[in-house]
């Protein structure tokens, strides 16, 4: 049985303000200089890309082997965030002329990061210059190995660091220690962005092309940048929003026919909750159940009926994703039913023989959100006795530096805090188990292992407007760092039985002092017993936009309900 959510209440005192404004008080937004550029973000407020460590050092690189008509590689990552830095890259580096490819692994045959065999590859080919983008950070002995073929080879990545950076004429990367650039969250595409940014400066191109230019990729960056689950602040938020902005008009084709898959209208600009969890996991299928080629050639097609076709390919492949997924999950939930999670299991490990290594990042994510602690899901590799895996981190905890602690048990590893991945002997694994279950041990409480509720603002029904709740929609793009804000009604009635949907969902109408509002509940219909008629119930919810709702000629906005207790 889970432990009854924390709820953490907003100060009381609050002045009496809008409903949008006590969230953004809530959140240290009380400045109106502040507010404004939170509401207002511009592109003249980021950073100047020079702040970077070593991007003079790469501009003038990338200088040389465009005016030498060197041929360029470009080594990305298989995820939304590599794939899309490396068409942004590609395409600015198309226009100058450069002679320009690009090699993205596969994620079952070749695995995460750089590789000796590429570089060789690309060395016998006459390439001149490497530029990883999204990985790098850790390949110390490929560039190693690239400098003595003659190769130079630049870094531009956002994970973290080790102690030793790779030996190459640039790295690039807001979290290495010696770099002050301001913003730190900054995803791989990100940083992709900002070289484009500093080349462009370079290129004395007129002001409007340059402008065009980074209009145009911007949309790509913002898809990286949710998809990557980086914060939705600072730098962050003017990318995604400005990015998301510039929906209104999508010329290129492969980006048309992914939205068309997606369900998103042509001339509508999506959410970054429509990126999320309708246009990223099309792009990540590829990576995780095929071949990532795929969806960079859909980016840099100009053939409207391949666009289609590979998007189309995506889209099946999506569907073949959620369902290995929700396979491996249903195999490791049955196997908590025989050996239950409980308080002593302060960090979770499952591995399972040939599970699909393309997702067992999403089961670990899902297992985060049903027991709130770190998990880790790994395939063993049939016939090799090695396992690949991926974890995923709960708060509070540092994913990396868990795996870091204990080395010695991998034969690879990375990440950050909140995702890492690792490749081990499958006769590790129990030792594994065991010293990751210690870690987190001293690092967490039982208390942790409790869903934490944060109520932005205290709402009465009678405040619920149709212009409340365009300010609070204004407050988007949300998302980590930004999350959407939830509101608490105290004290509401529930109104006749609620209406289960589809076997899982639930909706209900509540009343508050004359007023009634109707609340749709995701995957609570094992919990309709807390919302029989008549019952008091304190509610966390959220306010948010519904294009179907809008489309079939109601109101353009829901309230979803995130928890319910007993009205206290």
């Amino acid at each position: 049985m889970p432990l009854p959510s924390r709820w953490i209440l907003p100060d009381p005192d609050v002045p009496p303000q809008s409903i949008a404004s006590r969230v953004l008080w809530h959140r240290g937004l009380r400045d109106p200089a502040a507010v404004e550029r939170f509401l207002n973000p511009s592109l003249d407020d980021l950073h100047d890309p020079m702040l970077l460590k070593d991007m003079d050092l790469a501009v003038e690189r990338l200088q040389l082997a465009i005016a030498g008509h060197e041929r360029i590689l470009l080594y990305g990552d298989y995820d939304v965030d590599g794939t899309s830095s490396v068409v942004i890259l590609k395409k600015v580096l198309d226009l100058t002329g450069a002679q320009v490819e690009f090699h993205v692994p596969h994620r079952v045959k070749d695995g995460y990061g750089m590789r000796t065999e590429v570089i060789d590859r690309a060395a016998a080919s006459g390439v001149g210059l490497v530029i990883s983008v999204d990985t790098g950070i850790r390949a110390n002995a490929v560039v190693a190995h690239a400098r003595t073929l003659g190769l130079d080879v630049i870094v531009t990545d956002h994970h973290l660091p080790e102690a030793e950076l790779p030996q190459a004429v640039a790295v690039i990367n807001p979290n290495r220690p010696d770099c002050t650039y301001p913003e730190k969250n900054l995803c791989g595409a990100g940083v992709t962005f900002k070289l484009i940014q500093a080349l462009l400066r370079k290129l004395d191109w007129p002001v409007e092309r340059a402008g065009r230019i980074t209009g145009s990729i911007l949309k790509l960056v913002a898809l990286a940048t949710v998809a990557d689950v980086v914060p939705l602040t600072g730098e962050n938020r003017i990318i995604v929003k400005r990015g998301l902005e510039g929906f209104h008009t999508v010329r290129n084709p492969g980006l048309r026919a992914l939205l068309r898959v997606a369900g998103i209208q042509d001339g509508d600009c999506p959410s970054a909750g429509q990126v999320a969890f309708r246009i990223a996991p099309r792009i990540n299928a590829a990576g995780r159940m095929a071949n990532a080629d795929d969806v960079i050639n859909l980016f840099l097609t100009s053939d409207e009926a391949l666009a289609m076709r590979l998007a189309g390919q995506l889209d099946d492949l999506n569907r073949e994703r959620q369902e290995t997924e929700a396979a491996i999950t249903a195999a490791i939930l049955d196997e908590c039913i025989q050996a239950p999670v409980t308080n002593e299991n302060f960090a979770l490990v499952f591995a399972g023989r040939g599970w699909h290594r393309g997702v067992v990042g999403i089961v670990a994510s899902r297992l985060v959100e049903r027991f709130h602690r770190p998990a880790f899901v790994l395939s063993e590799e049939e016939g090799t006795g090695v396992a690949h895996g991926s974890g995923r981190s709960a708060a509070g905890f540092h994913l990396l530096e868990g795996l870091e602690a204990m080395g010695e048990l991998f034969t690879k590893f990375g990440g950050h805090k909140q995702a890492a991945g690792l490749t081990m002997p499958v006769d590790r694994i129990e030792s594994f188990r065991a010293r990751f279950n210690a870690f987190a041990a001293e690092r967490l409480s039982v208390d942790d292992f409790r869903r934490t509720v944060e109520i932005d603002a205290l709402l009465r029904l009678e405040e619920v407007t149709d212009e409340a709740i365009a300010e609070v929609l204004s407050l988007a793009p949300f998302g980590a760092g930004n999350s959407a804000p939830v509101f608490a009604v105290m004290g509401a009635e529930v109104c006749g039985p609620p209406v289960v949907m589809k076997e899982k969902h639930l909706r209900f109408t509540v009343r508050q002092g004359g007023r009634m509002m109707t609340v749709k509940a995701w995957s609570f219909a094992e919990r309709a017993g807390e919302l029989q008629a008549g019952a008091r119930v304190d509610l966390a919810l959220c306010l948010e936009e519904d294009s179907y709702s809008l489309s079939r000629g109601y109101a353009g906005w829901g309230a979803v309900l995130r928890d319910v207790r007993p009205a206290s």
